[in-house]
């Protein structure tokens, strides 16, 4: 059986932010028909037997990862998917001009290093306001916060190289609307489900000519 383990932040623990308390681990795990016709057959749940362990959690930073992950054990293949670092931005790294950046790289990468599973496929941070700064809602220079929200993403692909699988959501979130959002930052359930696509098509392409491996020993 596969496990499809989720971590890190409210873009994978979206349940809260719309009416049917959707997750994209959720959907990636057994599509619902109804509300996206367009995804049937196309869930992790249609190729096999699939578990989910959601471990994601609203308002996480990377901080939060270690514990996120602690005692994960999953035997038989596995994969994790992994949003970070919007809540970092929002509390402080959107204007920081020292090592905060740095540090944020370490601890994802050290928390990482202590996942015994692979791959790992992390999701870059989405810009809500779509690159426009009249919907500037951080209240600091956008260019400063602009050119960070760059060197994490960078940080997060750098990263991504190494443990798995990188899904650039920034840049696919920048093709959509705002009916994408809610609460100005967090998916919707339309949100939610782009979320899903991302992912999904990163897994396809990933399981395509391989195949998922056990955990690490």
């Amino acid at each position: 059986m596969l496990t499809l383990i989720t971590l890190g932040d409210s873009i994978l623990d979206s349940g809260a932010y719309n009416a049917h308390g959707l997750t994209p681990g959720e959907l990636l795990m057994k599509n619902d028909d109804g509300l996206f016709p367009e995804f049937r057959g196309r869930d992790l749940s249609s190729a096999g037997p699939v578990r989910l362990d959601h471990r994601a959690v609203d308002g996480a930073r990377v901080s939060d990862l270690l514990r996120q992950g602690r005692d994960l054990r999953v035997e038989g293949p596995a994969i994790a998917i992994l949003t970070i670092g919007g809540n970092d931005l929002l509390g402080g790294l959107a204007s920081d001009d020292g090592p905060g950046i740095d540090t944020f790289a370490r601890t994802l990468e050290d928390s990482l290093d202590l996942m015994r599973v692979r791959p790992v496929v992390l999701g870059t941070v989405y810009d809500p306001t779509f690159g426009d700064d009249s919907r500037n809602f951080l209240g600091i220079d956008p260019s400063l916060a602009r050119a960070n929200h760059r060197r994490v993403n960078q940080e997060i692909a750098e990263i991504a190289s190494r443990y798995g699988l990188l899904v650039d959501l920034h840049a696919h979130f920048l093709t959509g609307d705002p009916s994408w959002f809610t609460m100005t930052i967090e998916p919707s359930l339309r949100g939610t489900s782009e979320v899903r696509r991302c992912f999904l098509e990163a897994i396809e392409r990933y399981t395509v000519g391989s195949s998922l491996r056990d955990p690490l020993q």
